[in-house]
C-alpha cells in the first residue's frame, strides 16, 4: 500500500523538496538537478527578507544576540529555527514579527531568560503601534473641563507592566535577576506617527485602565479615591495633573 501523497506528481515532489530546502538548507539538501549556485541564492534571498522584517521589529534583542558576549542562542541560529520550526498562519509580512513572539514564547532557547519575552513584546507593541492605520482622535482642549467630561484614551496607547525594565535592557545592560518592583509603561503614537514610551506608576495605569471602560475624567477619579479610602478632592489636583500631562502627549483625546 502506498502511503499518503505517495502518488503526487513530481513536480510537487520537487516543490515539498525545495521549500524544505530554503527553510532549512543545512540539513534539507535541494531537489536533484537543480543547479546549487542558484538554491544558494534563493536560500540566502529567502532568509535575508525574514531576517530584516525581524531586525526592524526587534533591534535590541538581535544586538543582544549578535553580542560576543551573549551566553544563549546566536541570532542567525534563531531565526533560521524560526523559519525552520514555525508554522505560519498569517501570510502578512507585517504579522512576520507576531508570528515570530509566539514561536519565541514557546521556544526553550528564549523562555530560558524571562526578561527577554517581555523585552520581544515590548518591541513588538512599538512596532504595532507604528503601522497601526488607527489614527489619534482630535485634540483635548486643555480646559478642566474637557479633562474631567469629554476625553478618552488614544486607540494608539498601551499600557503595559513587565517584571523586567525593558526600557532599559540592552547588550552590556542584562538583568542579572528580577527586580523587586514591576516596570509600568505607556507606549503611545503621537500625531506626528513618532513612537514614544512614559514610565508610569499602578495609579496611572489603573485610571487609563478606567477611562478605557468608558467612564469620564471626572468619574475615573472618583472612583480612584474610592478605591484608595481618599476624598475626591485630595485627588483631584494630583488627578487633573495627571490628565493634562497624558492629553500633552496625545495619550488622551477629545472622544
Amino acid at each position: 500500500m502506498k502511503s499518503a501523497g505517495a502518488n503526487r506528481p513530481a513536480f510537487q515532489e520537487v516543490q515539498i523538496d525545495f521549500a524544505a530546502h530554503i527553510r532549512n538548507p543545512r540539513e534539507n539538501p535541494g531537489p536533484e538537478g537543480l543547479e546549487a549556485r542558484r538554491l544558494r541564492i534563493y536560500a540566502q534571498l529567502f532568509y535575508n527578507n525574514i531576517e530584516h522584517f525581524l531586525a526592524s521589529t526587534f533591534p535590541v534583542a538581535r544586538r543582544i544576540h549578535l553580542d560576543p558576549s551573549w551566553p544563549g542562542i546566536a541570532w542567525e541560529d534563531l531565526v533560521r529555527a524560526f523559519v525552520h520550526q514555525h508554522g505560519c498562519e498569517s501570510p502578512y509580512f507585517l504579522e512576520i514579527s507576531q508570528e515570530f513572539l509566539q514561536f519565541a514564547s514557546g521556544f526553550d532557547a528564549c523562555r530560558r531568560w524571562p526578561w527577554l519575552l517581555e523585552l520581544l513584546h515590548y518591541e513588538w507593541v512599538e512596532m504595532a503601534l507604528s503601522v497601526s492605520e488607527a489614527e489619534v482622535p482630535p485634540p483635548l482642549p486643555q480646559t478642566e473641563a474637557a479633562l474631567l467630561d469629554t476625553l478618552a484614551v488614544s486607540p494608539l496607547a498601551r499600557a503595559l507592566t513587565y517584571r523586567y525594565p525593558v526600557q532599559t535592557i540592552g547588550p552590556g545592560h542584562l538583568p542579572a535577576q528580577e527586580p523587586e518592583e514591576a516596570t509600568h509603561l505607556v507606549v503611545y503614537r503621537r500625531r506626528d506617527d513618532s513612537v514614544h514610551f512614559m514610565a508610569a506608576n499602578p495609579l496611572t495605569l489603573r485610571l487609563l485602565a478606567l477611562l478605557g471602560e468608558g467612564l469620564s475624567g471626572r468619574a475615573a477619579l472618583e472612583q480612584l479615591a474610592t478605591e484608595l479610602g481618599l476624598s475626591p478632592s485630595v485627588v483631584a489636583d494630583q488627578g487633573l495633573a495627571t490628565l493634562r500631562r497624558l492629553a500633552d502627549l496625545d495619550i488622551l483625546a477629545a472622544r
